[in-house]
């Protein structure tokens, strides 16, 4: 296949997906569509026979898969980049070796609607959640969620699942020097950067499977660690980014945490309400209203007051 007819790329990235990788490149192979699809899948050294199984597809397929094979184990976002790089399509869709996709024209459909639109840099569709292999009813994106994403709107947090979506290959080919280091967060910097070029569209059809699984990353671990993480997700893209950007971060941050403190308190979890509401405070964004800010702090401290 050249370059010429290529016209999206899948980039499945995978470490240690020995139980599930197989069903991921199934998905990406059994892709209905009228144009060149290139399948690219970047292995990070993994120790449980991933790499035997990617070996095996690619050696029964050689003219629609390729492989990007870690010496060692990279654990960074450089897993991601090295093939966002290499992608020869207009498109590029992300598929984790641990996901997989349900719709077969998937990629089809979401290249259609950005041939359509070339007011935006992205499209996402929906993914219901699986607990390890029992696929569930559960989706990964909220039924509210919003048609139309801005830059604002992504930086109050990552709606979207990673099998999910499709991006302009321009807005993240070549991703900045600080991407590497923000793992295991890979997804939600690349919407950031899509968002500075245009709106992201979301559209609320089930495309894929999220699993979560122990030997997941993100998506997996209890709340604390999970906040912690995206905390520090913040903290970094303030430190990266152009002033603008490290404002964006700043606000983006203080709203990310004043709702999900505001939520943790209607559920009546005081302590991820009170954690929330500092993560909050500390983030230095002004995009919270201090009367906002104020009545919040008294009605956590009349809860606590309460409880005891």
């Amino acid at each position: 296949m050249n370059e010429s007819t290529v016209r999206v790329t899948v980039l499945i990235v995978t470490y240690n997906h020995a139980r599930y990788v197989a069903a991921a490149i199934d998905s990406a192979l059994m892709q209905e569509a009228d144009f060149g699809v290139e399948i690219l899948i970047s292995e990070d050294f993994s120790t449980d026979g991933t790499r035997k199984i990617v070996e095996g597809y690619v050696s029964n397929h050689p003219e629609r898969l390729s492989a990007i094979y870690s010496g060692s184990n990279v654990r960074s976002n450089e897993v991601v980049a090295r093939g966002l790089r290499m992608a020869r399509g207009r498109y590029v869709s992300i598929l984790d070796g641990d996901d997989l996709w349900t719709s077969t024209t998937k990629l089809k459909d979401q290249a259609a609607h950005l041939d359509a639109h070339p007011e935006l840099s992205a499209i996402f569709y929906n993914a219901v959640v699986a607990d390890g292999d029992e696929f569930t009813s559960t989706r990964w994106t909220r039924a509210d969620q919003k048609p139309i994403v801005t830059q604002r709107d992504i930086w109050e947090g990552n709606p979207f699942a990673t099998c999910a979506g499709m991006m302009r290959t321009a807005c993240v080919r070549n991703v900045p020097w600080w991407y590497a280091d923000f793992f295991p967060i890979t997804d939600w910097p690349l919407y950031v950067l899509c968002a500075r070029t245009a709106d992201l569209a979301f559209v609320d059809e089930v495309a894929g499977v999220y699993r979560l699984h122990p030997g997941g990353l993100i998506s997996a671990l209890p709340n604390r660690p999970k906040l912690d993480a995206i905390e520090g997700f913040y903290r970094r893209m303030a430190q990266v980014m152009d002033t603008q950007g490290a404002n964006s971060a700043r606000g983006g941050c203080s709203r990310y945490f004043y709702e999900w403190s505001m939520r943790y308190l209607v559920e009546g979890d005081l302590p991820s309400a009170r954690s929330c509401f500092l993560r909050s405070l500390r983030s230095g964004g002004t995009d919270v209203a201090k009367r906002d800010i104020v009545g919040l702090g008294l009605h956590l401290l009349k809860s606590s007051v309460h409880q005891r």
